[in-house]
């Protein structure tokens, strides 16, 4: 078993799950990421990862597999031993209207931006409750609290992983593991940027899209600082939802 802090983070090739990566990378942890096809991408991040001094990898895997994810997640716990912080942050947007939603886009985002947390946090879970220690943060969103026009199936599975946090803080805290969510507003990503900003930064009281790295050092803080945090959904979203 290594005795260095290793965490692991889904949908991390770029974006959010990059900018999460690189932070908790600087707080020293080796950092495992998953990524879904963009190995190019996945390796630019590792690469980064190694630049700050410690130990990365990257695993391919559909996390919205349970085969899939099982095996994967069993080769990391067999080469690491341990998982100190997950982060389930894989997650897809296939936008439209609800009547002209089709079966196809409504289980693709279910499945990848809220079953995958389950596939993903059930082996890390086990592990966690033998260490008797473990943080899990789960990316939630603005949308799954109130809601959003387009957005039906993106909206439940964050409301979705909402729940599941909940829940789990409520099992696990007396293991030593804590779990919380993030609930981003409109953060500056490849998801955002074909959007009129706009007419989004009118509703924010701090009138500016946020940036990953805003998500990134939440997530170091629930890692590291919030030793007494659980249940939570900490919204970093500019105040958009007071």
């Amino acid at each position: 078993m290594s005795d260095k802090k290793i965490a692991f983070i889904t949908g991390a090739s770029r974006g959010i799950g990059k900018a999460c990566a690189l932070e908790l990378a600087k707080a020293g942890y080796y950092v495992v990421i998953n990524y879904a096809g963009n190995e190019a991408a996945a390796n630019e991040t590792v690469k980064a990862i190694q630049a700050l001094g410690v130990e990365s990898a990257a695993y391919r895997f559909d996390v919205s597999n349970k085969e899939e994810t099982a095996a994967a997640i069993a080769q990391i716990i067999e080469k690491y031993g341990r998982i100190d912080v997950l982060v389930n942050n894989a997650g897809i947007t296939r936008d439209g209207l609800f009547i002209r939603m089709t079966d196809e886009n409504w289980d693709a985002v279910i499945n990848t931006n809220l079953s995958s947390a389950f596939y993903v946090s059930n082996p890390v879970v086990k592990l966690m409750m033998k260490q008797r220690s473990g943080v899990i943060i789960n990316m939630s969103s603005v949308v799954g609290v109130y809601g959003n026009a387009g957005q039906a199936n993106y909206s439940a599975a964050k409301a979705g992983m909402i729940g599941f946090t909940k829940s789990l803080a409520k099992e696990l805290g007396s293991r030593g593991i804590r779990v919380n969510a993030i609930a981003p507003g409109f953060i500056n990503t490849d998801m955002t940027k074909d959007l009129d900003t706009s007419k989004f930064t009118d509703y924010i009281p701090l009138k500016r899209m946020g940036e990953v790295e805003d998500i990134a050092k939440t997530v170091r803080f629930l890692a590291e600082d919030g030793t007494y945090i659980t249940g939570q959904i900490i919204g970093v979203d500019g105040g958009l939802v007071i």
